[in-house]
C-alpha cells in the first residue's frame, strides 16, 4: 500500500512540474487587439485560451496594421497580433519571415477578408438568373432607388473609404448608368447598414458594395455575385483603386489575407502553445455570427469570446489537445 500512495504522490507531483513548466515557457505573453471587431474578438480568445488552457499570464495591447507591424518586427514586442492582414505589408514580412524575425502561423479568416457587390439570398433565390454583377445590372426595377423606383440603385460605402473610390470605377466600367442605375454614396457605416437593413424590412431588392467579416452578414443572408474576370492586381493598382481613372476596366476586388503573427522570441519559448496558433481558424460564417451577436447585445470583446467559446466548442476544440479543452470548459 505505502508503495502504491509513493506511485500516486510520484505521478502527481510530475504532472505538477510538467505543469509549472508549461507554464513557464510561455510565461508572460503580449497580444495587440487591433481596431476592427473581428480582431478584438481574436485577441481576446487567444487571450482566454493560452491563459486558461496553456497557463499563459496575457496582457492585451491596442494595436494598429503598421506599428504592430514595425513594432514586432523591430522591438519583438508585441508577441502576437492574432488578426494581422498581410496584404499591406506582404514584401516586409516575407523578409522578416526569412530572416526570422516573425513567424507565420494560422491563416485566421480561412477564406480570407472578402469584398464585393451583394444582393439578399432572398433575391437570389426568386432570381435564379442573377448570379453576376452584369446580371443584376439587366433587371433596375428589382433594385429600386428608395423613394424613385423608375431607377436602379448600386449602394457604394462611405466618402473617404478606398472601397468608395473602386466601387466608382466599376460601376464606370460596367456602365451602370446608361442601364438605369444610380451610384448611391452613403454618410457612413451606420448609413450603409441601415440600407440593407430597410431592403430586408420591406422585402425589396438591394445591390451594392459590402465586406466580410461583419456583424451585418451575419444578421442578414446576402449573396455576393461575381464580376465575370478574375482579379487583375496591375488593373486595379494602376486604375480600379485611383480616384478619377479615365479609363477603368471591370475587375474582381482582391481577397485580403489575414494571419496569426507571433515573435520568434515567442514562438521558441511558447511549447505547445505555438501548436494551437498554428491550428486556430475559422470561416467567415461562424466570424459573421459571433459578430451579429455581439452587436445585437452591445457587449464587449470579452462577453463575445466567452459566447463563441460557449457556442462554437465543436470548432474550437479541434485545435486543442482534449486536457487543454477540458481546462478552457472548466474556466469558462
Amino acid at each position: 500500500m505505502r508503495s502504491l500512495c509513493t506511485s500516486i504522490l510520484l505521478a502527481a507531483a510530475v504532472c505538477a512540474v510538467a505543469a509549472s513548466s508549461q507554464a513557464a515557457e510561455c510565461g508572460n505573453v503580449t497580444i495587440a487587439e487591433m481596431k476592427w471587431a473581428s480582431a478584438g474578438i481574436a485577441a481576446n480568445f487567444d487571450k482566454f485560451i493560452l491563459e486558461k488552457g496553456y497557463g499563459c499570464s496575457v496582457k492585451i495591447v491596442p494595436g494598429d496594421t503598421m506599428p504592430t507591424f514595425l513594432s514586432m518586427n523591430k522591438e519583438g514586442e508585441p508577441d502576437i497580433a492574432s488578426e494581422f492582414w498581410i496584404n499591406a505589408v506582404r514584401t516586409e514580412l516575407d523578409s522578416a519571415v526569412r530572416e526570422g524575425r516573425l513567424i507565420q502561423a494560422a491563416e485566421i479568416l480561412s477564406e480570407g477578408a472578402v469584398e464585393g457587390w451583394w444582393i439578399p439570398k432572398f433575391i437570389a433565390d426568386a432570381n435564379p438568373d442573377i448570379r453576376s454583377v452584369e446580371d443584376a445590372l439587366k433587371h433596375p426595377e428589382i433594385f429600386p432607388v428608395p423613394g424613385n423606383p423608375s431607377q436602379g440603385a448600386v449602394f457604394s460605402c462611405p466618402v473617404g473609404w478606398s472601397c468608395q473610390i473602386s466601387t466608382s470605377n466599376l460601376f464606370r466600367a460596367l456602365g451602370a448608368d446608361k442601364k438605369g442605375f444610380q451610384l448611391i454614396e452613403t454618410s457612413s457605416p451606420q448609413d450603409l447598414d441601415d440600407s440593407i437593413a430597410a431592403a430586408f424590412q420591406k422585402k425589396v431588392g438591394w445591390l451594392g458594395y459590402y465586406w466580410a467579416p461583419t456583424a451585418i452578414l451575419g444578421k442578414y443572408d446576402m449573396t455576393r455575385l461575381s464580376f465575370g474576370v478574375g482579379h487583375d492586381k496591375a488593373e486595379w493598382d494602376s486604375c480600379t483603386s485611383v480616384p478619377g481613372c479615365a479609363r477603368p476596366q471591370v475587375n474582381s476586388y482582391p481577397v485580403s489575407r489575414a494571419y496569426t503573427i507571433v515573435t520568434k522570441a515567442f514562438a521558441d519559448r511558447a511549447g505547445p502553445a505555438m501548436h494551437y496558433l498554428k491550428l486556430r481558424s475559422w470561416d467567415n460564417t461562424t466570424i459573421n455570427e459571433v459578430l451579429a451577436w455581439q452587436d445585437e447585445n452591445h457587449k464587449s470583446n470579452e462577453e463575445a469570446t466567452i459566447y463563441f467559446l460557449q457556442n462554437y466548442a465543436a470548432l474550437w476544440t479541434k485545435w486543442v489537445p482534449a486536457d487543454v479543452a477540458e481546462k478552457v470548459k472548466a474556466g469558462l
